[in-house]
C-alpha cells in the first residue's frame, strides 16, 4: 500500500533503509522512520552509506562528529532533494477539496504515475518533455506545477519557470495555488544548511501585473500568464515550462497555439533540469494539442506522451455492496453481446470490456451515472476517456471494432530485417527490373516480415501467392503518406490466411514511388501489382498530385512491369473503346465494398496483420455523418487502404495459389520476358487504352 512518508509503492526504483536513534530534538523528527524505502538514486550518497553500516542516526552522528540533530536534519534535507513524493508529503500544503484547512499534498496514483515519468528522465540526465492527456479532476496540473517547484526550490538555483493558463480565470488559480504553497513552506529550506537567507519575504512580486514573482533565495522567478493574453508569455528566460489545457486554447486572428507555444518554449535548452510539459483535456480531433500528442505518442517528436484513463482516478467510483455488485456483474454478463446504444448508456459489449480491461465494478457502477449526464458518448469520452483514441472525441461512429482490434495485435512483430529492393539500371531503361534483390539498409524503409522463395522464404515457388498494393500519397512531409504493401497468399489454398509480408511507407514523387513498387513486386515473385489510381488521375490542380504525369508513368511502367491490375471499364469507356483502365480506382462505388470487407476480416480475424501502426489506424477510422469513410482529423488511413484494397482483390479478384509447388523447370521469379501475365493484354498500349 503507498505510503508517502515510508515510500512503500511510491514512484521510481527503491531500497529499504533501516535506522535506530532517532532524536527527538529534530524538527523533522515526525518524518524519519526506523525503515523506509528510498529512491535509488540516493543509494551512494555518503550519509546513506554510513547510516546503512551503523543502522543509527546516534553513531553516525558520533562518526562525522555532528549533533543527532544535525544528522536527522541532514537526512532529511537529502531525502527531500531525492524524493519529490517524500517532499510533497512533508512540506507542501494544498487547498483541500470541498473546503476546511489545507492539507498535505499526498499523491494520488495517476499524480504518482505522472511523476514515476518526470523522474524516469530526471533521474536519467535528460530534459522532461511530456504531452499529457488525462481525464478531469485528479490534479495533474496541480502535480506539474509542485514538481516544477521542486525543482526550483531545491535542485538548483537560477531556473525560472512560466505557467500559462487557457485563460484568465486560470491563471488566478494557479496563482493562488502556489502563493498557498509558499507561504507554507519553511523558510530556512530555501538555503542550504549555514547558508544565510536574503533578508525580506520569501517572495516578491516582479512586474505590475501581479502574476509574476521571485523567490531571491532561489534567485529564481514564477510567471503566471494566460493563452487569452499571449503577450504576457513572451519574452523571458525559462527552464521550465507548463503549458495547461491546451486542447482548449483558441485559435483567433493575430495567435494560435502554435505561436503561443513557440513563443514560450523556443529559450528553454534541451538539457537536463529542464522541463517542458503540455497537458490538457481532449477537445476534439485536429487541434494542435492533438497533433502534438500523436507525434509524441507515435516517438515523431521530441516529447514523450503519457495518457491518463478515468478509471485510475479513485474519485470515480461508487460504493457498491455485495448484492449491488453480484447484480451488475450478472447485467455486465448478459449484455457483453449486445452492440445496441441509447442517447444515456454504452452498449453492453462497451461495458463488458470495460470489465475485461480490469475496471472495478465499483467504477463501472459510477461510469453508468455518469454516462447518463450526456446525451452522447462523444461528450462522455472527451470528459471521461477510456483510452487516448476515444478521448479525442469525434462526431462520427467507429468503422471497426475495438476489440477485434486488439485480438489481432498478437500477430505483430518486429520485422525480419529492413532496407531496399533494387536493380541494376536506373528507373525506367528497359532492363531496369532486372536482377531485382533486397538491400538491408535501416534507412531504406521496406519492412520485410516474410521473403519471397529464393531470398530466405519458403523454397517453393507458387504463382498468384503475393499482391503488391500500393496507395499513392504526396511527396511533402506534410502530404498524405505513400505505402506499399504485399500480402502474402500462400496460406490460402490450404484453408489459412492471408498475411502482411512487408511495407514501405514515406514521401517521394510519384514515378519514385511507382517504380519502387514494382521492384519490390518484381522481388516478391512478380506479384500482381495494384496502384490504387486517384491520385494520379486527379485532375484537381489544387492538389499537389502532379495528375499530369499519370499517363506517362503508367504507361512506362506497364512497358517494364506488365502485371499490373486493370479494372473493369463502364459503359461510356466500353463505348468509347477503352474496355479496362489501369490502376484500383476508389469511388463511392468501390469504397464502400472494400471497407465492408475489412470489417468482416477484422471482425472474424480472416487476415494476419504484422504492423501494429496499421491496426492503430482501425481504431481512428469512423463513418462520418454524412455517410462517408475516412480517418478522423489529424490521423492517417494510408495503411488501411492497402489492406482494404489488397484484401479485397485477394478475396474476389485472384485465383487461389496452387497447394503444391510446380515441377522442376517451371517458371521461376525474376525472369519477367516469360511470365503469362494473367491481366496484361496481348495488343500493344496505347495511351488512349490506359486512360
Amino acid at each position: 500500500m503507498f505510503d508517502a512518508l515510508r515510500g512503500t509503492d511510491a514512484p521510481g526504483r527503491r531500497f529499504p533503509l533501516s535506522i535506530g536513534g532517532i532524536p527527538d530534538s529534530c524538527r523533522y523528527a515526525e518524518f524519519i522512520f526506523p525503515t523506509q524505502m528510498l529512491p535509488e538514486s540516493m543509494r551512494d550518497e555518503p550519509l546513506i552509506q554510513s547510516l546503512a553500516v551503523t543502522g543509527s542516526i546516534h553513531h553516525t552522528a558520533r562518526a562525522l562528529a555532528l549533533s543527532p540533530g544535525e544528522v536527522a536534519d541532514c537526512y532529511f534535507r537529502l531525502r527531500c532533494l531525492h524524493d519529490f513524493t517524500y517532499w510533497a508529503a512533508t512540506l507542501v500544503r494544498i487547498k483541500r477539496k470541498g473546503g476546511g484547512e489545507d492539507i498535505p499534498f499526498v499523491l494520488n496514483y495517476p499524480q504518482r504515475r505522472l511523476v514515476e515519468v518526470f523522474e524516469s528522465m530526471r533521474t536519467a540526465g535528460k530534459p522532461i518533455r511530456l504531452v499529457l492527456l488525462k481525464a478531469r479532476q485528479w490534479g495533474g496540473s496541480t502535480c506539474t506545477q509542485l514538481y516544477m517547484a521542486w525543482l526550483q526550490l531545491l535542485h538548483a538555483k537560477g531556473l525560472n519557470s512560466l505557467i500559462i493558463a487557457h485563460q484568465g480565470a486560470g491563471s488566478d488559480e494557479i496563482k493562488d495555488m502556489f502563493d498557498r504553497m509558499i507561504e507554507a513552506y519553511p523558510a530556512d529550506m530555501l538555503a542550504a544548511p549555514g547558508e544565510v537567507l536574503p533578508s525580506g519575504a520569501k517572495t516578491k512580486s516582479a512586474g505590475r501585473s501581479g502574476l509574476a514573482m521571485r523567490i531571491p533565495a532561489r534567485n529564481c522567478k514564477v510567471k503566471i500568464g494566460s493563452a487569452e493574453r499571449p503577450d504576457s508569455c513572451r519574452g523571458g528566460d525559462y527552464n521550465l515550462v507548463h503549458l495547461s489545457e491546451v486542447g482548449i486554447w483558441k485559435k483567433t486572428q493575430g495567435k494560435c497555439p502554435e505561436d503561443i507555444v513557440r513563443s514560450a518554449c523556443s529559450g528553454v535548452l534541451l538539457q537536463p533540469l529542464t522541463m517542458i510539459v503540455m497537458e490538457s483535456t481532449a477537445n476534439g480531433t485536429g487541434s494542435f494539442f492533438h497533433r502534438e500528442y500523436l507525434a509524441a505518442s507515435r516517438g515523431e517528436s521530441q516529447f514523450t506522451s503519457l495518457f491518463i484513463p478515468w478509471y485510475e482516478i479513485e474519485a470515480y467510483r461508487l460504493s457498491l455492496t455485495d448484492a449491488e455488485k453480484e447484480n451488475l456483474l450478472h447485467t455486465l454478463e448478459a449484455g457483453r453481446d449486445s452492440d445496441a446504444d441509447t442517447s444515456r448508456r454504452p452498449s453492453g459489449r462497451y461495458l463488458w470490456s470495460l470489465y475485461e480491461r480490469g475496471v472495478t465494478l465499483e467504477a463501472i457502477a459510477w461510469y453508468l451515472q455518469e454516462r447518463s449526464k450526456y446525451s452522447d458518448q462523444a461528450q462522455m469520452a472527451a470528459e471521461y476517456p477510456t483510452d487516448d483514441v476515444e478521448a479525442f472525441a469525434h462526431s462520427g461512429a467507429r468503422v471497426f471494432d475495438r476489440n477485434a482490434i486488439e485480438n489481432m495485435r498478437h500477430h505483430c512483430v518486429t520485422p525480419e530485417c529492413v532496407g531496399r529492393v533494387v536493380s541494376d539500371m536506373p528507373d525506367g531503361v528497359p532492363g531496369c527490373l532486372d536482377n531485382v534483390r533486397f538491400v538491408a539498409d535501416t534507412q531504406g524503409g521496406l519492412k520485410v516480415w516474410t521473403r519471397p522463395a529464393g531470398a530466405g522464404g519458403p523454397a517453393d515457388y507458387l504463382p498468384d501467392r503475393f499482391l503488391t498494393v500500393v496507395d499513392v500519397g504526396g511527396r511533402s512531409v506534410k502530404a498524405d503518406w505513400s505505402v506499399i504493401t504485399v500480402i502474402d497468399r500462400r496460406n490460402m489454398s490450404v484453408g489459412g490466411l492471408p498475411e502482411i509480408a512487408a511495407q514501405w511507407r514515406g514521401h517521394c514523387d510519384i514515378d519514385l514511388l511507382a517504380w519502387n513498387a514494382a521492384r519490390i513486386a518484381a522481388w516478391y515473385e512478380n506479384a500482381l501489382l495494384v496502384i490504387e489510381s486517384n491520385t494520379m488521375e486527379s485532375r484537381d490542380r489544387q492538389r499537389w498530385v502532379e495528375g499530369d504525369q499519370a499517363p506517362f508513368i503508367l504507361r512506362m511502367l506497364r512497358e517494364e512491369y506488365p502485371n499490373l491490375y486493370e479494372r473493369a471499364a463502364n459503359g461510356d469507356e466500353i463505348r468509347e473503346g477503352r474496355p479496362s483502365r489501369l490502376g484500383f480506382h476508389t469511388n463511392i462505388s468501390t469504397k464502400p465494398a472494400i471497407i465492408s470487407n475489412l470489417v468482416k476480416m477484422v471482425r472474424e480475424e480472416l487476415y494476419i496483420e504484422r504492423d501494429e501502426a496499421a491496426l492503430d489506424e482501425l481504431t481512428t477510422y469512423e463513418r462520418r455523418a454524412d455517410g462517408s469513410y475516412g480517418a478522423i482529423l489529424g490521423a492517417h488511413d494510408d495503411m488501411l487502404m492497402t489492406r482494404a484494397i489488397g484484401l479485397f482483390v485477394s478475396r474476389y479478384e485472384m485465383p487461389l495459389p496452387p497447394p503444391v509447388s510446380p515441377p522442376r523447370g517451371s517458371r521461376i521469379p525474376g525472369s519477367l520476358p516469360d511470365l503469362p501475365y494473367r491481366r496484361h493484354r496481348s495488343r500493344p498500349a496505347t495511351e488512349s487504352t490506359l486512360f
